[in-house]
């Protein structure tokens, strides 16, 4: 496998958490779930003009070969054969509503054409497939990015910035959301519908979804959790409790995950 990662430059890092580059031969197993993110990706499937997500049942719904991976709570399906060769760009939590001046949380759990957001989504799609290495390819996406964010000006809201630096730094118990608005200078309720204007979910919910992130960091780094234990840890109230929130966001309990996860945190390869 052939993998390449860039973080990009300031100012475009307060939006943009990573650029990549993946080719690699196609894996044994033709299907992989996605564990859920708040962090929106968009994705340029060079092995094919499409991408396809599917659902437990395995329905398929098919987008386009540029295609933007909306925050979620839930975790989907997705084709291996996507996996050959690809790049893509993985925003901040919150950052693509401002980038593309798109709502998320109509749209939370979806996957949207690029061509709907950017109307030169499909050229610059072709323009990756014509370019000559990786190197190149990292350029390009690069260069659209910076482009982009200084004809639109965009940027984070400063209260969802400031109230995504306290949740994601909390451990265990998450700030009281009453208290974070109140740090915002605004209502309960005005903060959270900006919170989930921008980020696809409430700040509750994204509150658990970063300790379900949490919990699956240090699955996939042991052999032999210590659920009892890791439940404390990571704040819930007991191991019940940690199981349930697992099944909810990735459609999966953690001992299935424990013996399913393989190279990347939030793939679990499936037969």
């Amino acid at each position: 496998m052939e993998f390449r990662s860039i973080r990009p430059p300031a100012p475009l890092s307060s939006l943009v958490e990573s650029i990549w580059d993946c080719r690699q031969p196609a894996p044994a197993h033709r299907f992989e779930r996605m564990l859920p993110s708040a962090c929106a990706q968009l994705v340029f499937n060079l092995a094919e003009d499409e991408t396809r997500v599917y659902d437990d049942a395995l329905r398929c719904t098919r987008n386009a070969g540029a295609a933007l991976y909306v925050p979620a709570f839930r975790g989907f399906i997705i084709d291996t054969a996507e996996q050959t060769s690809a790049v893509g760009v993985v925003f901040r939590a919150g950052a693509a509503a401002a980038f593309f001046r798109e709502r998320m949380d109509p749209v939370a759990n979806r996957h949207l054409d690029l061509d709907a957001l950017a109307r030169d989504g499909g050229a610059l799609r072709q323009r990756l497939l014509e370019a000559r290495d990786a190197d190149a390819r990292l350029r390009i996406v690069l260069r659209w990015l910076c482009m982009r964010m200084d004809a639109t000006g965009a940027c984070m809201h400063p209260a969802v910035a400031h109230a995504l630096r306290r949740l994601d730094a909390a451990s265990g118990a998450a700030p009281r959301i009453p208290a974070l608005a109140a740090e915002c200078r605004l209502s309960p309720r005005r903060f959270g519908e900006l919170f989930r204007e921008q980020v696809g979910m409430g700040p509750k919910r994204y509150a658990r979804l970063q300790r379900f992130h949490h919990v699956v960091a240090q699955v996939h780094r042991r052999r032999a959790p210590d659920w009892a234990g890791l439940a404390v840890d990571c704040g819930f109230h007991d191991q019940a409790h940690l199981a349930h929130e697992f099944r909810a966001f990735a459609g999966m309990a953690p001992t299935a995950y424990l013996a399913q996860h393989g190279d990347w945190m939030r793939h679990a390869p499936l037969a």
